[in-house]
């Protein structure tokens, strides 16, 4: 491998890392909220609205429905208008992080449906509020199931970040791309799936071990 094409390949495991660490961040702190107000909003929650819980799970499947090559292509728009470009790094981060939002979103939402109703309804007979039950039980206690919930999103996106190569975002699926496909560089493609591999591999590693410390904690 040439010095231009190591330099090139460096560039994209962080590009790669950009594009996964950013939208899963945006997923995080969108979805997790998104996953709270569909177990609140439910049949029995503690902030019943039914009209709210049918209205945004409709919203989000109708998000997740769409396959993100799709919805890469649709949301180009909405990409310029945000980053002021459809192409790069930075413009790959508004699809992938309004992707993973409604996946995100609903992994936590199992999570938190699994907390003990016993918990929630022994703070309420001590009078804790809403925001009280949320904080102090909801997601303590949901937590190991968020992590791995975040993990798996994270492993999504280290994929979807690969697609997204197809129509110039950069990353390591834009140079398998561009170098392995498309100048048959067989060794380019080679070291792109061994690294993306490893990526994943770490990355289900590192939850794995949060979540089992949080399961003991």
């Amino acid at each position: 491998m040439s010095d231009v094409l190591f330099g090139l390949f460096v560039r994209s495991i962080w590009e790669t890392l950009l594009m996964t660490g950013a939208a899963g961040l945006i997923s995080l702190v969108a979805g997790l909220p998104l996953g709270l107000a569909l177990v609140m909003t439910d049949r029995g929650g503690i902030a019943q609205n039914l009209w709210v819980n049918r209205v945004l799970g409709a919203v989000i499947n109708a998000f997740r429905s769409v396959p993100f090559i799709i919805l890469l292509v649709a949301l180009i728009p909405l990409t310029r208008l945000i980053v002021g470009t459809a192409l790069g790094t930075w413009a790959a981060i508004v699809p992938l992080a309004i992707a993973a939002t409604p996946y995100y979103a609903r992994v936590a939402e199992v999570s938190l449906r699994e907390v003990d109703r016993g918990l929630i309804e022994a703070v309420r007979a001590m009078g804790g509020g809403r925001w009280t039950i949320v904080r102090e039980v909801l997601v303590p206690e949901a937590l190991p199931g968020i992590v791995a919930g975040f993990t798996l999103t994270l492993v999504t996106l280290v994929g979807a970040s690969a697609m997204a190569g197809a129509i110039g975002a950069g990353g390591l699926g834009d140079l398998a791309i561009r170098y392995g496909y498309q100048r048959f560089e067989t060794g380019i493609m080679i070291a792109v799936v061994i690294v993306l591999i490893a990526l994943v591999s770490l990355i289900q590693w590192l939850g794995d071990r949060l979540v089992a410390r949080l399961d003991h904690g």
